[in-house]
């Protein structure tokens, strides 16, 4: 699933709604990358969006 490792933030859906008024189904997919990053003094790879990639609530992975 495309689902945010820290907040959660998941696919969004909604319409396309053209100029003569008509709704046809869409989806909003969350930029997601994958990461490393020291949980619990392990480096772990996991799934971030890009707000909490540039957030401060996360302890970057040190490289090696």
């Amino acid at each position: 699933m495309r689902v945010c490792d820290i907040c959660g933030k998941g696919t969004t859906f909604g319409h396309n709604v053209s100029h003569s008024n008509r709704k046809t189904n869409r989806k909003w997919l969350p930029n997601l990358q994958y990461k490393k990053i020291n949980i619990d003094g392990a480096e772990t790879r996991v799934r971030l969006c890009t707000r909490c990639l540039r957030s401060k609530t996360k302890i970057k992975a040190k490289k090696s």
